[in-house]
């Protein structure tokens, strides 16, 4: 059930880069009227990137923290077992 965790990266970064992008924009545009509208998308993007985080995940399930444990286990034995 990892892909809530991979979506939300998926969704922080880019909002949070063209959020940044849209806040510089603002900072140093030349016009009014565009930096109100730069400013308006960067915090909207910097905020949707931020709410995203917020998404409830269930905690991992045993059985794959558990079987990833047991394969790395396994294969350590077998190194052990073949040089050995």
């Amino acid at each position: 059930m990892s892909r809530n965790r991979t979506a939300k990266g998926i969704v922080l970064v880019p909002c949070l880069l063209l959020g940044g992008a849209f806040l510089s924009a603002a900072a140093w545009g030349d016009e009014q009227s565009n930096q109100v509208l730069a400013l308006m998308i960067g915090l909207g993007l910097v905020g949707a990137g931020l709410l995203a985080q917020f998404i409830p995940t269930p905690p991992p399930e045993k059985d794959e923290a558990q079987g990833l444990f047991d394969a790395f286990w396994s294969f350590i034995s077998a190194k052990k077992a073949f040089v050995g």
